[in-house]
């Protein structure tokens, strides 16, 4: 799977499209919010910079692209006020693969400009936007040039399918009937995946400690797991779903098994423990704070029953997220031809799990301040 190609969340602003399906993206970023606010704060605080350069790693596309980027601004716009300051010149830079649908973040700018202007903590703070493509695990700044980094719901996606997972060298798949972490997959399949996390995040933090200023900051929040049992996290029961879906399909003839057992996509959601290992083995970040969020499948339902109210309505609503995310793979892999049907039979698979179990959504969110240390190598 060449995951810079096909990773990438349905575009446009479409009733499928991912800008229209992105409200429990923006609930992660809202709860996250006190946490971007300390950093930000902080950061501002120490450094008193006269420009500011902030990036957003894994922007995608539609109204949460500016969500980040607004809150930023008023942040800075008023403690500048308070503290009777010119507001740095910022420049944001909205970073994703190139697949992304840059086409309809240009369009929304026009929409910000009037936002911005219409309240008196952003309308005085000088800003510029610019789209950046390319993956967030490779160079994407000059040395030191970054003031802080954002990044929400993007860093459970790993650079790449783990090796040895999709075939050995008998062409039999390795996690066989799995699209993830499931209760069949080999003790192998979980090494895999960990191994693959470690790697790319350990990347991930020496490339932004080079590309941070002295006592810049980052947030990041990602899909986590809060279960002890990585065979039965919340992830792993999304996934779990989503399998059952496509192997009903294999049965009837709708799906070719072959096809099935070779889509492994590029995922894991770590324990806040084993993100943690990876923070303090580099050791170039201090962690500042580190906590998990939960989240209800349906973007609408606010609730903290529980029990699910409408198990059928929760089921067509996080199924149309679901989609949103991943159409465009499930497209490339096995046809457009069974979209419909495939995420019809996991909204069914998600309201009959829901009868049984009120699964939430585990969101890993951490603030990280770059250590005082020499430029490391990559």
């Amino acid at each position: 799977m060449k995951v810079e190609k096909l990773l990438h969340m349905a575009g446009g602003a479409g009733d499928s499209s991912y800008a229209a399906n992105s409200k429990i993206q923006e609930k992660a970023i809202l709860k996250v919010k006190p946490i971007l606010e300390e950093a930000i704060v902080e950061m501002h605080k120490n450094l008193h910079p006269k420009k500011m350069v902030v990036g957003d790693l894994g922007c995608s596309s539609g109204p949460n692209t500016f969500l980040v980027l607004t809150e930023v601004m008023k942040i800075i716009g008023k403690q500048c006020r308070q503290l009777v300051l010119q507001p740095p010149e910022m420049q944001f830079f909205l970073n994703d693969l190139p697949g992304n649908d840059f086409n309809n973040i240009f369009q929304l700018l026009s929409s910000l400009k009037e936002s911005v202007r219409a309240d008196k903590n952003t309308s005085s703070v000088p800003h510029f936007v610019a789209g950046l493509p390319g993956s967030f695990y490779g160079r994407l700044f000059p040395s030191q040039s970054v003031h802080f980094f954002h990044s929400s719901n993007s860093l459970h996606w790993i650079s790449q399918v783990p090796e040895g997972l999709e075939s050995n060298g008998n062409c039999v798949h390795l996690n066989k009937g799995n699209i993830y972490i499931g209760k069949t997959s080999p003790p192998l399949v979980v090494k895999f995946y960990q191994d693959q996390f470690r790697r790319d995040f350990s990347l991930f933090l020496k490339l932004r400690f080079n590309e941070l200023v002295p006592g810049g900051q980052m947030v990041l929040a990602f899909s986590g797991r809060k279960k002890r049992d990585i065979y039965n996290g919340e992830l792993s029961i999304i996934w779990g779903l989503l399998s059952e879906s496509l192997n009903s399909m294999v049965l009837e003839g709708l799906v070719k098994e072959e096809t099935f057992d070779s889509f492994n996509p590029p995922f894991y959601a770590p324990s806040m423990e084993e993100t943690k290992a990876v923070v303090d083995e580099q050791g170039l970040f201090e962690i500042r704070d580190i906590q998990m969020f939960e989240s209800n499948w349906d973007p609408y339902d606010d609730s903290d029953e529980h029990i699910v109210s409408d198990n059928i309505k929760t089921g067509v609503n996080y199924a149309r997220c679901i989609r949103s995310v991943l159409e465009p793979m499930i497209a490339s892999h096995f046809g457009a031809a069974i979209v419909d049907e495939l995420f019809s039979r996991f909204a069914m698979n998600v309201a009959n799990h829901l009868l049984k179990e009120n699964t939430k959504l585990p969101i890993l969110a951490l603030r990280l301040k770059k250590k005082e240390q020499m430029f490391t190598k990559v």
